[in-house]
């Protein structure tokens, strides 16, 4: 196992490439299929594509990678609930109830 792990290496790079020419690619065809027609902007090429997505990744983004980022809002969140009263808590479901489209006559339902 330890022969190959230079084999393992070398299957993440390509696959990281070749993923990195689709999303370019993609980026590169919906920007030269919508700019040109929408807002008379001139047609892009593969590497401004490219450059174009790593830029929107920065901006909009940000740098930090992985999912820990997005858990911490499930911690808050239990964190609320539990110092919540009953009668907060059935507030809270109702809003939420509203927000997602569900009747008065499903929320009663659901214990």
């Amino acid at each position: 196992m330890r022969k190959n792990w230079w084999l393992h290496g070398l299957k993440f790079a390509a696959i990281v490439v070749v993923a990195l020419a689709a999303l370019g690619a993609v980026v590169m065809g919906l920007w030269n299929w919508l700019m040109p027609g929408l807002f008379g902007w001139p047609a892009i090429g593969f590497w401004q594509a490219l450059g174009l997505l790593v830029l929107s990744k920065i901006l909009l983004g940000g740098l930090r990678g992985g999912p820990s980022r997005h858990i911490h809002w499930r911690a808050r969140m239990a964190d609320r609930w539990e110092h919540m009263t009953d009668e907060e808590r059935e507030k809270f479901r109702a809003g939420m109830g509203r927000r997602c489209g569900r009747s008065a006559s499903t929320q009663e339902q659901t214990p």
